[in-house]
């Protein structure tokens, strides 16, 4: 079966085009240099705190570490020979030491477990708020080409798999360090023979340790890929679901999504495989390991050599030498899956901004609304000019139209007025300031753009209505509906200015969504307004209502209307017929009609002749 193209959409951007089989050392080591550093920027604030951590978890694994001493000592010393003078006292005080040991693991325990927990939830929150806030940031042009689901992916499964190592994976680590350490130092303090056999496993265990880090990183990477893919087709299918019934597309959607979810179970089949020899290969190292110390020890305890203390307690340390060994398994689990998760939220978190913010914007505290493009030239893909060189200026108020055929420069144009994008020539100037120079929250304000998407987000009608400006109170927002004409319709609502919009203002005409989103472009009151094909998805009735509205949002404004439909430009000051990115006609609508020839002529004969 052929790749599915949705998986196709975006490659190239955060490491999402590198497969994990793919990885050469050099590339490996660049991305895990960079989930470091994204870890250890996390990490930071909290130096002090996980210094704390790390003195409990001391306490807590030396409380522990000294059971199988203490059992070692009561052993030896509170089970003497039967005498008729037996004292229990020594055993007394052993069992007493243990105990204390076992109350002071478990308080540290909890201690751990509670701080630990915190920063782990306050860690997770500031991921999730530094992607939330990056992918606002980041332009157009870049969620033009990243997929929604991935984005979702990078804030769902990825920050998920973070939480799973923070968990589990630090305490994990430090245990299993601070295990094999005491262990080790502890088990030669005993009797160095006996230990020196004991530790001849470390061979074996390094290699075995060494090949499973090697091969679960690259798995675990493959692994993030493909969730993400499922993530992404879901997303996307889910979004379109309404196309995909009209077109009758569910069998193919299906079948994409067996194959991306194929590839996601065998991805994990292959990580679980991987653990599947691993945590075996270490139980059987550890069991032959503790038989060839039973049977040595045994025999120096026959000879003499070494108490039958000593041996309880070096068999109760081997347990717990290997017993983090299995803890280090499932730590490298979580750590690669934790690892492929921060290669993907670095690489997010490091894409620059296609048009970053000034590092001293201009102040435009009263924008009039002047907008000039200065000779500018603007190519989506290089050597193919979207814009060869434009020059355009519109006064402070006008209302400018533009027309032309698709793909004539119309939409780029009010992309780059907006500045969804930076020219790649020239200037944009806003009142004779160069765009560039202009912080975001100011040109936002100043610039508002309305598509015919209409987007409306969850929450009331009135929350829609003020988005452009939050902190509007209820009466500015019934006033602006007012204006627009949309009070009426919004007053019918079961709840009115509270109704709830879901599915993107589903329980809504067209028509109606477009006067809610001239309404909050009427509330935002910026200086020049944009309108893209506003109009071209409403019905006649519906197109009528709009265009009352748009007659009270122009007004005292500059504003650039793109519009395939005339009875939209009828009401603009001046018209730009443009083609192949130039600008071909220029006028006044009646001195372009007047004139019997050229395009918009022809367009309004055309139109005209519809209507009749």
């Amino acid at each position: 079966m052929t790749t599915p193209t949705t998986e196709q959409n975006w490659r190239g951007v955060a490491g999402d085009d590198i497969a994990g089989d793919e990885l050469t050392d050099a590339t490996s080591a660049r991305l895990a240099t960079r989930s470091r550093r994204l870890l250890a920027d996390l990490l930071r604030p909290y130096r002090t705190a996980i210094k704390w951590l790390i003195g409990i978890v001391v306490i807590e694994n030396a409380a522990r570490l000294s059971i199988p001493y203490l059992v070692k000592v009561g052993i030896d010393t509170g089970i003497p020979p039967i005498r008729e003078d037996d004292n229990l006292e020594p055993l007394l005080l052993v069992v007493g030491a243990v105990l204390i040991a076992t109350i002071t693991q478990a308080i540290a325990r909890n201690l751990f477990l509670v701080r630990s927990g915190t920063i782990g939830q306050d860690i997770l929150f500031e991921i999730r708020r530094r992607v939330f806030r990056h992918f606002q940031r980041l332009s157009p042009a870049f969620h033009d080409s990243y997929t929604s689901g991935r984005v979702i992916s990078r804030q769902t499964s990825d920050v998920d798999a973070i939480y799973e190592m923070l968990e589990s994976g630090f305490d994990g680590l430090v245990t299993a360090a601070l295990t094999l350490v005491g262990t080790s130092a502890l088990l030669l303090f005993l009797d160095l023979k006996l230990g020196l056999v004991a530790l001849l496993c470390g061979p074996f265990l390094a290699w075995l340790t060494n090949w499973f880090r090697k091969s679960s990183a690259r798995s675990y990477r493959v692994t993030r890929e493909k969730v993400a893919l499922v993530i992404v087709h879901f997303v996307e299918s889910m979004g379109g679901i309404r196309a995909v019934q009209a077109f009758r597309r569910e069998p193919r959607n299906q079948e994409i999504f067996d194959d991306v979810n194929d590839q996601y179970r065998a991805a994990n089949l292959v990580a679980f495989r991987l653990v599947a020899w691993f945590m075996p290969g270490i139980r059987l190292i550890g069991n032959v390991t503790i038989a060839v110390v039973l049977l040595y020890g045994g025999y120096l305890a026959f000879h003499g050599e070494v108490t039958v203390g000593v041996l309880a307690a070096f068999l109760l340390y081997l347990r717990q030498f290997f017993e983090p060994m299995q803890e280090i398994s499932q730590f490298y689990n979580t750590f690669q899956s934790a690892s492929a998760a921060l290669e993907k939220l670095s690489g997010v978190l490091e894409e620059q901004p296609g048009v970053p913010e000034p590092e001293r914007p201009v102040a435009l505290p009263d924008p009039q609304g002047a907008v000039t493009f200065d000779h500018v030239r603007f190519s989506y893909v290089e050597g193919v000019p979207v814009l060869p060189d434009l020059h355009l200026e519109v006064p402070a108020g006008q209302t400018l139209a533009l027309v032309g055929t698709t793909g004539a420069g119309k939409t780029t144009l009010a992309k780059l007025a907006t500045r969804f994008y930076d020219p790649s020539d020239g200037r944009v100037l806003l009142d004779g300031v160069d765009l560039r120079e202009l912080s975001d929250e100011t040109l936002h304000r100043a610039v508002v753009m309305v598509t015919q998407e209409n987007y409306l987000f969850s929450g009331s009608i009135a929350d829609n209505i003020r988005f452009g400006r939050p902190g509007a109170g209820i009466e500015e927002v019934v006033e602006a509906a007012q204006a627009l004409g949309a009070d009426g319709f919004i007053r019918e609502l079961p709840e009115g200015y509270d109704t709830q919009v879901s599915n993107r203002g589903g329980v809504l005409s067209a028509g109606q969504r477009q006067l809610v989103a001239f309404a909050r472009a009427f509330l935002a009151d910026p200086a020049v307004l944009i309108l893209d094909e506003a109009t071209s998805s409403l019905d006649i009735p519906s197109e009528r209502l709009v265009q009352r509205a748009l007659r009270t949002i122009l007004a005292g404004r500059t504003a650039l209307i793109i519009a395939h439909r005339l009875s939209t430009v009828e009401i603009a000051d001046r018209v730009l017929v443009m083609e192949h990115g130039q600008i071909v006609e220029d006028g006044t609508p009646a001195e372009l009609i007047a004139g019997g020839e050229g395009r918009f002529s022809d367009l309004h004969d055309a139109w005209v002749s519809s209507l009749a």
